[in-house]
C-alpha cells in the first residue's frame, strides 16, 4: 500500500513538496453565509465501520449550523466515500477541490490515503485539516507541508506507551506484532521498539495487507515464536479476525491492540467471536466512550447524545461518533478564531495556535495545543483495559507525543 501512495501522490505532483503558504484574495468555498469543506470516509468495504468518522462530524456541524454557524457562516460539509482505496480517495479529493471548490478538505482517513492526496493540496494551498490518521509524518513534516495537519495521537507515541508500560511490568517480555503492512502499521512498531527500549524484545512479526481475508497464518507464526505478549496493530475487522484466530489456537497471550481497532462495538465483536480471547486487553483512551456509564451525566457526554438523537444516525455507542465530534468541535474553535474575513491561510494561522481546553467529547484534562512548530493537537492519552465487556481506564494521563 505504501508504494501504490507513493505512485499516486507522484501523479499529484511530486514538486508540492516544497509549497508555502499564499495570500488568496477570493477564498474558493466562502460565501457571506457559507464555508464549504470536503473530505473521504469509507462508507464502504473493509474499513466501512469507521463511516461514523464522518456521520458523526456532520452531525456536530448541524448543531452547530443550528446555533447560528461560525462568525454567521453555516458549514456545509461534503463527506465521499472512498472505499478505503489510496485512488479512490485521490480523484474524490481533487472533485472537491477542482469541481466542488472545497474551501478546506477535513477528516479525510487513512495513512496511505493522506500521504496520497498531501502533495496535491500542499501545491494548490489547501487546508488539509485534521487527517484521520495517527500517523507521525502529519505532524512532523510540516516545513515540507506547511498545510497538513494531524488530530488523534500519533500511532509511535502510543506505540511508545505500550512499550513503556511493558518495560515498567513485563521487563524481558518477548513480544510479536500483527500488523498492517504500511506506514501506520510500522509506525506502531517504531514507537513499540522505542517504548520498550532494552526491557523487551519484538521476537517476531507479521503484516497483513487491506485485501486479505484472513489472519489466521499470521497469528499461527506468532504464536509459534513463543512470545507471551502480542500487539495487534490493526483496523476493526482484521481487530477481530485476530482475535478469533488468537482463540482457535488456544493461544493465551497478554494483548495490546491499538486504538483505530478498539472501540467498544468492535471489542464486543471480537468477545462473540473468540470466545473471550479478547478479555484483559490494553489500548490507550483519549475520548469519552460513550457506552461507559461514567460519562452519563458529564455535560459531553449528555451534549454528545443530544446531537446523536437529533442529528446523529446509527450506533449511539460507537466511539467514532465522539473521535469525530471532537475534531469537529476543534475545527470550529479553529474557524471562529480565523475571523470574519475568513482565508486559507487565517485558517491555517489559527489551526497552528490552537489551546483548546474545553473540548467536550475528549477526556477531561486533555487539552488541543498546537504551535508553528507543533502539529500534534492531542499529545495525552490513558491506558484502559477491556473487562467483561467494557472498557476500564486505569492510571495517570500520560504522555503521547511522537
Amino acid at each position: 500500500m505504501a508504494g501504490a501512495a507513493a505512485a499516486l501522490a507522484v501523479s499529484l505532483g511530486a514538486g508540492a513538496a516544497a509549497a508555502r503558504p499564499d495570500v488568496r484574495t477570493a477564498e474558493p468555498g466562502v460565501t457571506p453565509t457559507s464555508i464549504t469543506i470536503g473530505g473521504t470516509v469509507p462508507l464502504s468495504g473493509i474499513a466501512s465501520a469507521y463511516a461514523s468518522v464522518g456521520r458523526g462530524a456532520d452531525a456536530y456541524f448541524k448543531y452547530v449550523n443550528a446555533r447560528g454557524g461560525v462568525n454567521g457562516r453555516k458549514i456545509v460539509y461534503r463527506f465521499l466515500d472512498d472505499a478505503y482505496n489510496p485512488a479512490s480517495t485521490v480523484q474524490q479529493t481533487r472533485q472537491l477541490v477542482q469541481g466542488d471548490r472545497v474551501f478546506a478538505i477535513y477528516n479525510s482517513l487513512g495513512t496511505e490515503h493522506n500521504l496520497a492526496i498531501r502533495p496535491f493540496l500542499n501545491q494548490a494551498g489547501v487546508p488539509h485539516v485534521f487527517a484521520a490518521t495517527g500517523a507521525s509524518t502529519f505532524g512532523r513534516d510540516y516545513k515540507r507541508y506547511p498545510w497538513t495537519i494531524g488530530y488523534q495521537p500519533s500511532y509511535v507515541a502510543e506505540g511508545a506507551i505500550y512499550g513503556r508500560y511493558l518495560a515498567s511490568r513485563r521487563s524481558g517480555a518477548r513480544i510479536a506484532v500483527l500488523f498492517q503492512n504500511d506506514d501506520y502499521g510500522r509506525d506502531v512498531i517504531a514507537g513499540l521498539q522505542s517504548g520498550l527500549g532494552a526491557k523487551g524484545k519484538i521476537v517476531s512479526q507479521a503484516g497483513y495487507e487491506v485485501s486479505d481475508t484472513d489472519v489466521g497464518s499470521q497469528i499461527t507464526t506468532l504464536k509459534a515464536s513463543g512470545a507471551g505478549v502480542l500487539v495487534i496493530v490493526a483496523t476493526p475487522a482484521f481487530a477481530v479476525r485476530a482475535y478469533v484466530a488468537v482463540g482457535k489456537l488456544g493461544w493465551k497471550p497478554a494483548i495490546f491492540v491499538n486504538a483505530v481497532g478498539a472501540s467498544t462495538n468492535t471489542m464486543k465483536t471480537a468477545d462473540a467471536s473468540s470466545g473471550a480471547a479478547a478479555e484483559g486487553s490494553i489500548s490507550i483512551a483519549f475520548l469519552k466512550d460513550p457506552s461507559d456509564p461514567q460519562w452519563t451525566n458529564d455535560p459531553g457526554g449528555r451534549l454528545y447524545r443530544q446531537i446523536m438523537k437529533r442529528y446523529g444516525s446509527g450506533d449511539v455507542n460507537d466511539v467514532y461518533n465522539v473521535y469525530a465530534m471532537a475534531s469537529a468541535h476543534s475545527l470550529v474553535t479553529a474557524l471562529g478564531q480565523a475571523g470574519k474575513s475568513l482565508t486559507r491561510r487565517g485558517l491555517l494561522r489559527a489551526l497552528t495556535s490552537l489551546n483548546e481546553r474545553d473540548n467536550p467529547f475528549l477526556l477531561p484534562g486533555i487539552t488541543v495545543r498546537t504551535s508553528a512548530t507543533d502539529r500534534f493537537p492531542i499529545e495525552q492519552a490513558r491506558l484502559q483495559r477491556w473487562t467483561k465487556g467494557r472498557w476500564v481506564s486505569f492510571g495517570s494521563l500520560l504522555a503521547a507525543r511522537g
